[in-house]
C-alpha cells in the first residue's frame, strides 16, 4: 500500500513510557476506524519519588578527592522495563500471526527505547514509525489525525485520496 500508512487490519501501537494502546484499523487506509484491542499501563512516578538514597561516594587513593557515583534514574529504568514488556507482547502476537502490518507511534525517546527492545520478527512487520505523543488523545481523535496524515501523503505522491 504505497499511498497509505495504515492499511486495513494493521495493528497500531500508541504508547509512551507509562501507557500503551494496541489498536486495530477496522476501516480503510483513509477512513480509519481504530478499535482498542488492549491497554497496558504501569505506574511510574518521577525518580525523585522513587529513590531516597543519596548517590554513593568513591574514595580513590589517599590524597585524591572523593567523587560521587551517578544517581540511578529509576523512572528511566521503569520505562525500559515497560518497553521490554511491550516488545515481548508484540513478539507473541507476531508469532501467533495476529498482525501483518504494524504502525508504532510514540514520543521520540520512547520510540528509540522500543526500537532497541523489538525482536526481528516484529521489526520486519513495522510499516511506519511516527514520533508523536498521542496517548493523551481519544481513539477517535487519533484516527482522525492519522487519516489526515495518510491523505496528505497520498496527495504528495500524486495519488488521489480515496473517500
Amino acid at each position: 500500500m504505497p499511498n497509505s500508512i495504515i492499511p486495513h487490519g494493521a495493528l497500531v501501537l500508541v504508547g509512551d513510557g507509562a501507557r500503551v494502546l494496541f489498536l486495530r484499523n477496522r476501516g480503510t487506509a483513509f477512513d480509519l476506524k481504530l478499535a482498542v484491542e488492549n491497554v497496558l499501563e504501569q505506574q511510574n512516578p518521577p525518580t525523585r519519588e522513587q529513590g531516597t538514597d543519596k548517590p554513593g561516594r568513591y574514595s580513590g587513593s589517599p590524597g585524591t578527592p572523593q567523587s560521587a557515583f551517578d544517581t540511578t534514574d529509576w523512572h528511566q529504568l521503569a520505562e525500559d522495563r515497560f518497553a521490554a514488556e511491550i516488545a515481548d507482547a508484540l513478539y507473541r502476537l507476531a508469532h501467533a500471526n495476529r498482525f501483518k502490518d504494524l504502525v508504532v507511534i510514540a514520543p521520540p525517546k520512547v520510540l528509540g527505547t522500543l526500537r532497541k527492545a523489538f525482536h526481528k520478527e516484529v521489526v520486519d512487520r513495522i510499516r511506519e514509525e511516527i514520533p508523536k505523543e498521542l496517548t493523551t488523545h481519544r481513539v477517535q481523535e487519533i484516527a482522525r489525525l492519522l487519516g489526515a496524515v495518510g491523505k496528505r501523503r497520498a496527495v504528495a505522491v500524486g495519488r488521489p485520496a480515496a473517500r
